[in-house]
């Protein structure tokens, strides 16, 4: 089971090349990134009782910008993105910024992506959150297309456009693995159509991880990635994961100043180096 770190990066924490190059020093195997676009001063929660919004989700950085600058100030590092939100997206320059990206990292991108939670955002972006799930649905089979195709046309309900030239293509073979996040039925039948791993949060029982895998199985989707989110330092739940065959682990990092998070990822690492 590999390690990474998930992280907020903001302008009032580490900086992105500081970071990087302290997150692959340290022996991990990615840094992911996650984005909104901006917070609406009056917004729903998530869920009831959700509270205030950590500050980290007003300042994020675009995670495609800090992501670049990860790509030249390290070698092997896996740039992931946790998650961008793809309905309130552009589909075809966001194909192109992913297969950038690619290019220039020497193909080092994993692509997670999410539909969204925060309404008026993405209604700030012409979303109708009624059917942004549906939206999403294209926006992660159009890409796919523009990345592997010569000539690519898409027709859909929510994407669509003709044949066209779309280039550079991606160093992945055929293209950037597209990481779908979420754990509802609508999630999981956007994995097993259209991902080529599944992103959940480190809050999904490992049981509904085992039944996740079957169930993908049973549908002709064998060895589906699994990449957890904002993982603890729990020793017997990272076991658990080892044995539920959790491919990944991400560690959420604090949004912290450069000291401070040096040392933070210091102690991730040691405590990392005794799990083996």
């Amino acid at each position: 089971m590999k390690f990474g770190i998930a992280a907020f990066v903001t302008d009032e924490g580490i900086g992105a090349a500081a970071l990087a190059v302290a997150v692959e020093e340290r022996g991990f195997h990615s840094l992911a990134v996650t984005e909104h676009s901006h917070i609406p001063v009056n917004y729903t929660p998530p869920y009831p009782g959700a509270g205030e919004l950590p500050r980290v989700y007003h300042r994020t950085l675009d995670p495609f910008v800090v992501l670049s600058v990860a790509a030249t100030v390290t070698r092997e590092l896996v740039l992931t993105t946790s998650v961008i939100l793809l309905p309130q997206r552009d589909v075809i320059y966001t194909a192109k910024q992913v297969a950038s990206l690619d290019l220039i990292s020497g193909g080092r991108v994993v692509l997670g992506v999410g539909v969204g939670w925060n309404r008026e955002e993405m209604s700030n972006h012409g979303t109708d959150p009624a059917t942004r799930g549906r939206k999403a649905n294209e926006q992660v089979a159009a890409p796919k297309l523009l990345w592997t195709e010569e000539q690519a046309e898409f027709h859909g309900r929510f994407v669509d456009f003709p044949a066209v030239f779309s280039w550079p293509k991606p160093v992945h073979n055929p293209h950037p693995p597209v990481y779908i996040a979420g754990e509802s039925p609508a999630a999981l039948d956007r994995l097993r159509l259209h991902g080529d791993g599944w992103l959940p949060q480190a809050a999904t029982p490992v049981a509904e991880l085992r039944r996740v895998r079957q169930w993908l199985s049973d549908h002709g989707r064998d060895a589906v990635p699994t990449m957890i989110w904002g993982a603890g330092r729990d020793e017997a739940m990272l076991t658990d994961y080892a044995e539920a065959e959790v491919d990944e682990v991400l560690f959420l990092l604090t949004n912290r100043p450069e000291s401070e998070t040096l040392h933070d990822l210091d102690e991730l690492a040691a405590f990392v180096t005794g799990l083996v």
